[in-house]
C-alpha cells in the first residue's frame, strides 16, 4: 500500500483521497487543498445496476474501505465511468480494444459520470453525489485513430482518451463539468465539503 503526503502542513481534520489518480491529486494542489493519498483496495464488480447506481456504489465502497483506518478524517472516494448507449467502457485491455473504442465513440455523444462520496470519520456522516457530463466526439478517421492509440495516452483512461491531454483535438463539444471527464467533478466536490464545514476556497 502506497500513502504519501503533499503538504506538511496539517489541516483542522485529516483529508484523505481514497484514489491513486494523478489526475484527482493534481485538481486537489490546484486549490492547495492539505491532503493525503490513502488508494482503497475497493473490488469494483460489474453488475446490473444502472450507470448511475454503480458508479456511486463504487464511490462508496472505495470511500469506505478506507474510512476504516482512521478515526478523525474526511474520506473522498472518487470513481468515473464512461457510457456509451448504455454500455460501460472500462480502461482499453490492449491497443485493438483501445482502437474499437474509439471507433465507437466517434461522431457520437457519450456520457462521463463521476461519483464522489465523503465521509466523516469522527461523526459517521456521509453524502454522496453523481455528476453526469456528455461528450461529443469529432469523426475519427483510422489514421487518427492509429496515431492516438500508439501514442500510449489512453492506455489507463476510461473509454480510451484524455480529455486534458492530446484527446482534447478530438472532442467537438462538452455539455456540463470539464473537470468531471478530467476525473473529479470540482464544483460537486466543494458543494459537498460545504456540507462538512469546509469552505473553499480556504480563507
Amino acid at each position: 500500500m502506497t500513502i504519501t503526503t503533499t503538504s506538511p502542513k496539517k489541516p483542522i481534520k485529516q483529508i484523505v483521497l481514497a484514489s491513486l489518480s494523478p489526475r484527482r491529486q493534481a485538481l486537489l494542489k490546484s486549490i492547495n487543498l492539505d491532503f493525503i493519498v490513502h488508494p482503497s483496495d475497493f473490488e469494483e464488480k460489474d453488475t446490473h445496476l444502472t450507470p448511475e447506481e454503480l458508479v456511486k456504489h463504487n464511490a462508496i465502497g472505495k470511500t469506505q474501505k478506507v474510512a476504516s483506518h482512521y478515526k478523525n478524517a474526511l474520506i473522498i472516494g472518487v470513481d468515473t465511468i464512461v457510457v456509451f448507449q448504455n454500455h460501460f467502457l472500462g480502461k482499453p485491455k490492449d491497443k485493438e480494444d483501445a482502437k474499437r473504442i474509439l471507433r465507437l465513440l466517434s461522431n457520437t455523444t457519450h456520457q462521463v459520470m463521476s461519483a464522489i462520496c465523503i465521509i466523516d470519520t469522527k461523526t459517521k456522516k456521509n453524502i454522496s453525489a453523481v455528476e453526469t457530463t456528455n461528450v461529443t466526439m469529432d469523426r475519427l478517421d483510422e489514421a487518427d485513430i492509429e496515431a492516438y492509440v500508439n501514442s500510449g495516452e489512453g492506455e489507463d483512461k476510461a473509454g480510451g482518451y484524455a480529455i486534458q491531454g492530446v484527446g482534447s483535438l478530438f472532442v467537438k463539444k462538452i455539455e456540463g463539468d470539464y473537470f468531471n471527464v478530467v476525473g473529479l467533478p470540482m464544483y460537486l466536490l466543494r458543494k459537498l465539503l460545504k456540507e462538512f464545514g469546509l469552505k473553499l476556497p480556504s480563507q
